[in-house]
């Protein structure tokens, strides 16, 4: 009792912060219009930067998989959890980034999970941005490695820690980067990175999930949208965002890292294959986004539309050029005031979600927009509206 009675005294102290999470329900298909229990409405607030979520052909292609294939694997990949398929899909994955070859996980979380530990120990030293996704930060502390972080994009900071690492006669040195920090939306300098990276010896490792199908010339990602394909070695990223939506998260690299990934990455070797429907829907979802320069160019205006109206409009914005548009609340009430802006655009008919502590640093507090291809001019519109509005 004593322990739920904590228990209990903190999420009161959550909801006596305004922080409380809750979660809304739909009643209908992921798309960019949705059908929740409050009422239809425009969707602002999903990864699907495609809109691929509900494609007709990878929903069919889902749905032929389960007559071929079955409902799931029941085993781990090395057992009798592996099909064809499967290999097809990391092959397409590794060709789409330009890598030699890919390896498959249940989430992108498990694939950073499971990726340092195999490659980094004592003797070595990771270097980490500050704002690196969560599932980057608990994969890097499951490793023994010396562990320096430096603040946001900073390269001065950056060439500061590889010296460090350097100087403590570090064997192995890796720097670990979000390709786009999911909650401000900035680009990670990739090519600063790479040339100090050359300049220390060090392995490049970026986590891709917020680019990997519409960042680029050809939406392989921000590795090409900033010249340096060649130059990353190892990304991570997922099948749960633009690539249809579903779940599953991959590792792409070198040969030799996928392969030793196969023999101890622990998540790998001790988590169910992804479902048979996951696997088929996502190839097809690949095929998609390899000729999706409509879709990528419809997206690329929808962004620059909310972002020249919101702006026009007095809001405060981080700057930047990707679909994710943080909307900031500063201050002590940000919080608060944040969650009702967003609960009164949800009553005019636009689905967006307040991010606080600890999802965002205190007194950060912000609605984070996502822009998709599905979205119309007049959607884009509707949803500067509605923030107007709310606004009051």
């Amino acid at each position: 009792m004593t322990f739920l009675s904590d228990v209990e005294a903190e999420l009161a102290e959550i909801e006596a912060a305004g922080l409380t999470k809750r979660e809304r329900q739909l009643t209908s298909a992921q798309s960019a219009h949705i059908a929740t229990t409050s009422g239809d409405a425009l969707n602002f607030c999903a990864n699907n930067y495609l809109g691929l979520a509900d494609e007709e052909s990878i929903v069919a292609a889902a749905k032929d998989a389960l007559e071929q294939w079955g409902f799931g694997m029941a085993s781990v990949r090395f057992i009798c959890g592996t099909q064809t398929q499967h290999r097809e899909l990391e092959e397409s994955i590794a060709e789409f980034v330009g890598t030699e070859d890919a390896i498959l996980f249940s989430s992108c979380f498990d694939a950073n999970g499971g990726l340092f530990e195999v490659f980094f120990g004592p003797e070595d030293a990771i270097v980490s941005d500050a704002l690196n996704h969560a599932s980057l930060i608990d994969g890097i502390r499951l490793t023994k490695a010396k562990r320096l972080r430096y603040a946001n994009a900073d390269m001065s900071e950056l060439r500061a820690r590889l010296q460090e690492a350097k100087d403590a006669g570090a064997r192995r040195i890796g720097i670990v980067t979000d390709g786009v920090f999911s909650m401000d939306g900035y680009y990670a300098p990739l090519d600063e990175i790479c040339d100090l990276a050359d300049e220390f010896g060090a392995l490049v490792i970026v986590d891709d999930s917020h680019a990997t199908g519409f960042v680029g010339e050809h939406g392989r990602g921000t590795h090409e949208l900033l010249g340096v394909m060649d130059r990353v070695d190892i990304i991570t990223g997922t099948l749960g965002k633009a690539l249809g939506g579903a779940s599953g998260g991959f590792v792409a690299g070198p040969r030799p890292v996928v392969e030793l990934l196969r023999q101890r990455a622990r998540p790998y070797l001790f988590s169910n294959a992804v479902a048979p429907s996951v696997v088929a829907g996502s190839l097809r979802a690949l095929q998609l986004a390899r000729a999706a320069d409509d879709a990528r160019a419809q997206l690329e205006r929808n962004t620059e539309l909310f972002r020249s109206l919101m702006t026009e409009a007095g809001f405060e914005i981080l700057p930047g050029s990707h679909p994710i548009t943080a909307v900031m609340f500063s201050g002590e009430d940000g919080a608060r005031r944040a969650t009702e802006i967003a609960d009164a655009m949800l009553e005019r008919g636009v689905y967006v979600i307040a991010f606080s502590f600890p999802v965002v640093p205190r007194g950060q507090a912000r609605i984070r927009v996502q822009l998709s291809a599905g979205h119309s001019e007049a959607d884009v519109r509707a949803c500067v509206q509605a923030f107007i509005e709310a606004r009051g």
